[in-house]
């Protein structure tokens, strides 16, 4: 039998600090597959062994891989039952698993179904120790190793994040000073459309840095995290997308290089890099046949002209091709072999090469997301039925060493650090500790950085603004050079309102640029729109956003509907406020019995369920009212509500009552009312927060034009409840067939 040995090229070992510009202690394991994203783990071991029976375990589900640094581990997982379940980030003793510190999160206004939680890991900054983690519903968050929360983003409040009943979230990365994060959002103006987009954060401040999109119209969501190297004279990423393609970006100023059209659907699989090829699978219908699923090694182009447009490379960029299918699992290199365990649950070892299939080995019925690691000589491999296999390759074949069965499913990735196995399944986290007299691990090599240039272009920091009336924003203005790396601070900028050659609507934000700080006036208006900084005779774009304050109403009467349907003939139409948060594909005012009203649109099937965000994540204590109806007959109805404080309150016309929930499967009660088709009614809901952390949630609904009611219809308690949230409005039209109508809002603070 020929053993296969750790013998990783040049390349490799210069992209294997992909996370960071610091060399790597040996103990510790910054990111879910290893610091380079190759799934391989550089220690080994003298006189290693198995012990089969864990040292410890720590009782928090998870589906994803746990982190690493200074012996401190921090786990990603989820705890309790129905309206209990919460997300967790736990900080514990790696040598131990003794519990330190613990963060929960509750769900909100997300379509995550079945516990589908933590299907993603942290990421540890080499340089600062910090955590950064996106949760399900799309919270992103900056931990120090103390457990204190530095900042947040909740992505679906600030930028759209679109959730999906899959649940699936993958792990942030760290280059350098930038943490780039993964999602699928519905923003506003070009970011309007649901794009797979990936976005860019200050480590420290949070502050976003650049945004983008390099893909077309998802068909899917996509959790595959990005890969990075040294290539082109600065750093890329390569990821997988919802769109099917496999994308190349600048990690340094996120401008897209290229595409590449794999499938129909989601990319989910993470990709390795082998040489000059980047080799990734899926598991969807092929764009050029109608078989399911295939591994490709794509040939990286030789060079790129930094700033040009986004290259869509042809079908012979294909270096080889093999039809193994993995829907959501990532590959191994080891040397020239790749090691992928496929949807049917066979572990496959392919020739990097050629793309040969060598060799499989069947080791389940089937396989989710969880991917093999390798280290010494030995693959680990999960099984989603909950098998583990410790297994030696060689070319000839695979030597099973030892097999295990756990308790749950086997979601996540196997973590080998400071010679211990760590391994997370639905139920616990495990961990074995390797008999061994001795451990040797290289530190990670610095990678390379390319050769700063001179300045091109100026970038504001933040690159997207977030105003109400009387509020204002210092920016600061980095100089970058055509391949991203930051080469100064320009002083004495000037920047002026901008309306791109291609926007569709011409449209200004409500605030005024002085020494370097964006203010919106007192009376500023609810706006949108872009700047142009200039400075030194470099110039860069900047966005930003003005949201009404509370309180604040909306009739829509002032409107006016100029503009034609493609949907309808011959009717007219307004666009919503454009600073709502993805309004102007999922909402339209229209003409209705002489008033204007805000009316769901039905042309796109993927916004038949939608959320608007109408003003900012910071608010609370506040009460919304609105006139709503819905559409339908005796067979579908349509549903409509209102978003308060990230509690969704609606009348949902098939069930025929008024419902209050976060996520519909962890809080969710209702009591009967019954709604008739094409008839207004008032909504009303508050939050109110108790000393002791619970929040009640309280609503009544009545036909417009009578009284109101003196009691409330539905009160929900909700213990640790939601202290904060952006009002928003809601409306589902089940295959995009019956539409929904919102008039007369009104958001006042709470009496």
């Amino acid at each position: 039998m020929k053993t296969l040995s750790l013998a990783l090229p040049a390349a490799a070992l210069a992209a294997i600090a992909s996370i960071s510009s610091t060399a790597l202690a040996a103990p510790d394991w910054f990111a879910w597959r290893g610091a380079d994203g190759s799934g391989v783990c550089p220690e080994t071991y003298e006189g290693w062994g198995f012990n089969e029976e864990p040292v410890w375990s720590y009782p928090i589900k998870g589906r994803g891989a746990p982190v690493v640094a200074d012996g401190k581990m921090f786990v990603f997982g989820y705890r309790g039952e129905g309206a209990d379940v919460e997300e967790t980030l736990s900080c514990i003793d790696a040598a131990t698993g003794k519990e330190e510190w613990l963060l929960a999160f509750r769900d909100y206004i997300s379509d995550t179904i079945y516990d589908r939680y933590s299907i993603g890991s942290p990421v540890i900054d080499p340089e600062t120790k910090n955590i950064y983690l996106q949760t399900t519903n799309g919270r992103m968050l900056a931990v120090s190793p103390e457990g204190k929360i530095l900042w947040e983003h909740s992505m679906m409040e600030r930028f759209g994040r679109l959730t999906f009943p899959n649940g699936r979230t993958g792990a942030p990365i760290v280059e350098g000073d930038i943490v780039i994060m993964h999602c699928i959002t519905s923003y506003w103006g070009a970011q309007g459309p649901a794009r797979d987009r990936f976005y860019g954060f200050d480590k420290r401040s949070g502050d976003i840095l650049w945004s983008c999109e390099p893909g077309v119209a998802p068909k899917d969501s996509s959790y595959s995290t990005p890969v990075v190297e040294s290539r082109y004279g600065t750093r890329v990423f390569y990821a997988g997308t919802g769109d099917g393609n496999l994308v190349c970006v600048n990690a340094l100023n996120g401008k897209p290089i290229w595409r590449f059209q794999m499938s129909y659907g989601g990319v989910n699989s993470s990709p390795v890099l082998y040489k000059d090829t980047v080799i990734c699978p899926h598991g969807k219908e092929n764009i050029d046949s109608t078989e399911e699923g295939r591994m490709i090694a794509l040939k990286l182009p030789g060079s790129v002209e930094h700033g040009a447009e986004q290259a869509v490379l042809a079908a012979g960029s294909e270096k080889w091709r093999n039809p193994t299918v993995a829907f959501t699992s990532s590959p191994v290199i080891v040397g020239d072999r790749v090691f992928q365990i496929s949807k049917v649950g066979e572990l496959v070892c392919v020739d990097a090469d050629s793309g040969e299939i060598l060799w499989h080995e069947k080791l389940g019925n089937d396989n989710l997301h969880s991917s093999p690691l390798y280290c010494d000589g030995k693959l680990y491999v999960p099984i989603f039925s909950g098998k583990f296999y410790v297994i030696e390759p060689s070319d000839d074949g695979a030597e099973i060493l030892h097999t295990l069965e756990l308790d749950g499913n086997l979601i996540g990735s196997p973590v080998i650090c400071g010679g211990r196995l760590y391994l997370h399944t639905t139920t616990q986290l495990y961990c074995w500790e390797f008999k061994q007299s001795g451990i040797t691990c290289p530190d990670w090599p610095t990678p390379a950085q390319g050769e700063p240039g001179a300045a091109t272009e100026l970038r504001a920091v933040p690159n997207d603004v977030l105003l109400q009336p009387g509020q204002s924003q210092k920016l600061t203005f980095q100089q970058l050079d055509a391949a991203g790396h930051v080469v100064g601070v320009a002083d004495a900028v000037a920047a002026a309102k901008f309306v791109p050659p291609t926007a569709k609507v011409r449209a200004e934000m409500d605030a005024e640029f002085a020494d370097g700080v964006l203010v919106a006036g007192p009376e500023a208006q609810a706006s949108a729109g872009a700047w142009k900084a200039t400075a030194g005779g470099l110039a860069g774009v900047f966005r930003g956003r003005v949201l009404d304050s509370i309180p604040f109403t909306e009739g829509f009467e002032g409107y006016e509907t100029s503009e034609d349907s493609t949907v309808d003939a011959g009717e007219k139409f307004a666009y919503p406020p454009l600073p709502w948060i993805g309004a102007r594909f999922k909402w339209e005012v229209r003409e209705l019995e002489g008033n204007k009203v805000l009316r769901k649109t039905l042309d796109r099937v993927l916004f038949q369920r939608a959320t608007t965000f109408i003003g900012a994540p910071s608010e609370s204590n506040y009460t919304m009212q609105a006139d709503v109806m819905t559409d339908g007959n005796r067979r579908i109805k349509s549903d409509v509500g209102l978003v308060n404080q990230r509690y969704l309150v609606q009348l949902k016309g098939n069930q025929n009552v008024l419902e209050v929930s976060s996520n519909q499967e962890r809080l969710r009660v209702s009591v009967p009312f019954k709604i008739t088709y094409k008839q207004w009614y008032t909504l009303k809901c508050r939050v109110d927060l108790g000393d002791d952390g619970t929040a009640t949630v309280r609503a009544k609904a009545w036909p417009k034009g009578e009284d109101e009611p003196g009691e409330w219809t539905i009160e929900v308690p909700h213990t640790n409840g939601h202290t904060e949230g952006a009002p928003g409005l809601f409306g589902f039209s089940p295959q995009s067939q019956k539409p929904i109508f919102i008039d007369n809002i009104s958001i006042t603070p709470n009496e």
